[in-house]
């Protein structure tokens, strides 16, 4: 596979120096070839000077044969423009832009252009290690915002039930269980303990959904 990234910063140089020892060949292009001293001393890859998303460029980068390119420069103008010449003038379908403003982020993946959104993302991450009951932000979420996989601890009320009873009533589907340790894939035939940690895909809206369904009162006839 051969990969373009724009951007020799720390995240570039190291992306790069990553998919070449993984065997690919990369291209790194930056505006300053001072940046390429970031590399590593045996990096053999290309290093272009310019602009990221100047045509000629990236042609000498090998854009006519790369199966991915990656913008992760310091601007977000600079990395959405990268993405898209890339993508709509040379046909390459594996496109990702660094993002630093959120709400930017959201338009350009709802038209296509997967993003990495540095502050969303570290702010969820950090999220995630202070709000202990995991609801503060989902683990991932889909380029079209629909999608989202969360996280949650199983409260003490559905220990002993099965899986399929809380898929039920949720309308969320379980992807994977947490326990002791020991990670697995959910079935709708596992039966849940106290403190197991489980993931579900759900859509914005069953998000509430699976909250009510998490703290329900399970003593009436419709929990089994």
């Amino acid at each position: 596979m051969h990969v373009i990234v724009v951007g020799c910063g720390r995240v570039g140089a190291r992306l790069a120096t990553i998919l070449e020892d993984d065997g690919h060949s990369v291209a790194v292009v930056d505006r300053r070839a001072a940046s390429f001293t970031r590399l590593a001393d045996n990096f053999a890859g290309d290093r272009v000077v310019g602009v990221g998303f100047d045509r000629d460029l990236l042609r000498a980068a090998g854009v006519e044969h790369a199966d991915a390119v990656i913008a992760v420069t310091g601007g977000d103008n600079s990395n959405i423009l990268v993405a898209r010449v890339a993508r709509d003038a040379f046909g390459v379908d594996r496109v990702v832009a660094r993002i630093y403003d959120p709400r930017r982020a959201e338009i350009y993946e709802r038209l296509g252009i997967p993003t990495v959104a540095t502050v969303r993302w570290t702010t969820e991450r950090i999220l995630r290690h202070v709000v202990t009951d995991g609801s503060a932000a989902p683990g991932w979420t889909d380029p079209t915002a629909t999608v989202e996989l969360v996280e949650r601890i199983v409260p003490p009320t559905w220990a002993a039930h099965r899986l399929g009873e809380l898929e039920q009533r949720s309308g969320a589907r379980a992807v994977a269980v947490a326990r002791n340790g020991t990670t697995f894939l959910a079935e709708d035939t596992t039966v849940l303990q106290d403190g197991d940690t489980a993931w579900f895909a759900v859509d914005r809206v069953g998000v509430e959904k699976l909250e009510t369904a998490l703290h329900a009162d399970l003593s009436d006839k419709g929990a089994h």
